[in-house]
């Protein structure tokens, strides 16, 4: 297909992707549509490495942390054990 037809399917995964539809239900669709399997591949890397570029990019780690809660939502503390104390 011509590359006309690659920046219209650009377009279509763009738009359908922004309004919650997944990668795979829009390439089904678009197979049932008649396209060939090859242009909506090279549509879809496309689209990727055009949503990669836009990603923002974490410069840290985020923290994660654990905590225990009992029914009422608050945190409970857990004291070391006797052993742990020593190690």
């Amino acid at each position: 297909m011509t590359t006309n037809s690659i920046n219209d399917l650009l377009k279509y995964f763009k738009k359908n992707l922004a309004k919650g539809y997944t990668i795979e239900s829009l390439k089904i669709a678009l197979i049932k549509q008649g396209y060939s399997q090859l242009t909506i591949e090279q549509a879809i890397r496309k689209v990727n490495e055009e949503l990669a570029k836009k990603a923002p990019v974490f410069k840290e780690k985020p923290k994660i942390r654990y905590e225990i809660l009992d029914e009422h939502n608050n945190p409970i503390k857990i004291k070391k054990s006797f052993w742990k104390r020593f190690f």
